[in-house]
């Protein structure tokens, strides 16, 4: 976690606040994030970066409260946006248009036109057949539509297959061995601008290796490009830093950037790059209450009040995230428990096997939420989502409201008898 989760007089602390206080007073449960935490996470991309000429955007769909959004675009982040509502989300926090990148497999018309009306930096496109929808869209509204191909390279980038993107059985991107023949199409398109190349292997990655691997691929596919006379403007690498969870071993900025750029020197394209959860996830936790402790036979049960709708990583990915007492109780035993959600499926599990010390009112805290947790979140169940707030010093911040029933049901309507 960031330093700026602590632990002070036998309790948990995020910045300058007990997490026990953000508990009891905006309930469980919520999801709390560290201002200061995703701040300092951008500097080391900013810093890292400080001597090539760079655009960071970050990957929206990690964690999309506009408030974040807006503690980014203060430091003059752009973003990566994969639909037409991260696209709104960006500009109702003041991000800069001309900073962001439109990636995404089926990007419609309307989501173009809207794109273009708003004068995005460039669409990161991912078919043949998207290239000639851009063009046809870009040419009722008289402009051009400025362009970057994701191209798979076909790279492994070692992480969960769910998560992995690069390789030819994924959906994303296009085949580079393709990618010279639609480059050479598209420069011909009357109301396309050939911009850029694009490529993100995949998420979560620990090791350089992959990163490199796909950035020669670029770099080579680059200059047969301009061999052609197609110049780019940018290259842009992706996202997919890695973060610690459990035991990881991840690189730090500065050992990447060590391995990449040197592999850049004399090159003027702009390097993009599009970090998401390197950014949020070890800047946020979810809070939990323990409502049962419940013993069948030999197995242990504490069962609370987050589920699999409010945090799915575990069910969904075997994700495993550290779970710990908001307050640490002296001279309490610790048991082995799975922790559960009341939600009805044997697959609503937040962690399995846990070491804790706790009782049934207890808080718990989910480490490493703040990425891919309420952006994955439902109403499964019919459970309102949970709320959001932001820890900024001594101060706390509603960013989003607990959902009540009437948000539930919100839109539908009983048929007039």
């Amino acid at each position: 976690m960031s330093n700026t989760f602590t632990i002070r007089d036998s309790q948990q602390f995020i910045e300058d606040i007990p997490l026990s206080t953000v508990a009891r007073e905006f309930g469980t449960p919520c999801y709390v994030y560290s201002r200061e935490a995703i701040r300092e996470n951008f500097r080391s991309y900013q810093r890292a970066l400080a001597t090539r000429q760079h655009l960071i955007c970050y990957a929206v769909k990690s964690n999309s409260n506009i408030a974040v959004l807006q503690t980014l675009a203060q430091l003059g982040a752009g973003f990566d946006i994969v639909s037409a509502g991260e696209l709104e989300r960006v500009l109702m926090a003041g991000g800069d248009p001309a900073k962001v990148v439109y990636s995404g497999v089926a990007k419609t018309a309307a989501e173009m036109d809207r794109a273009l009306e708003v004068d995005i930096h460039c669409f990161n496109v991912e078919s043949e057949s998207e290239l000639v929808l851009l063009n046809q869209t870009a040419a009722n509204r008289g402009v051009s539509a400025p362009v970057s191909l994701r191209v798979n390279p076909d790279v492994d980038a070692k992480t969960h297959p769910y998560i992995s993107t690069g390789l030819k059985e994924n959906k994303f991107g296009i085949d580079i061995q393709e990618a010279l023949a639609i480059y050479q199409q598209a420069a011909q398109m009357e109301h396309i601008s050939v911009v850029g190349v694009d490529c993100h292997i995949g998420s979560q990655l620990t090791e350089i290796g992959p990163f490199i691997e796909a950035m020669e691929h670029l770099l080579a596919l680059v200059d047969q490009l301009d061999q052609l006379g197609i110049r780019l403007q940018h290259i842009d690498i992706g996202g997919g830093l890695g973060v610690r969870y459990r035991d990881e071993v991840v690189p730090s900025m500065d050992n990447y950037m060590a391995a990449l750029l040197p592999l850049l020197q004399g090159r003027s394209e702009v390097l993009i790059m599009e970090p998401g959860r390197s950014i949020t996830a070890n800047a946020g936790v979810l809070l939990t209450q323990v409502q049962v402790i419940k013993v069948n036979g030999d197995k242990n049960f504490a069962i609370v009040d987050a589920a699999m709708n409010d945090m799915l990583r575990p069910a969904l990915y075997d994700a495993w995230m550290a779970i710990s007492p908001v307050e640490i109780i002296p001279d309490r035993q610790s048991k082995h428990y799975d922790v559960v959600g009341p939600v009805c499926e044997t697959g609503d599990f937040l962690g399995k096997d846990r070491a804790l010390a706790i009782a049934e009112g207890d808080y718990l805290s989910l480490a490493s939420a703040g990425a891919y947790g309420f952006t994955m979140s439902s109403n499964y169940n019919s459970r309102p989502r949970a709320a959001e707030v932001m820890a900024d010093g001594q101060q706390l911040h509603l960013i989003r409201a607990r959902e009540t029933v009437a948000d539930l049901v919100r839109g539908e309507q009983l048929i007039p008898q």
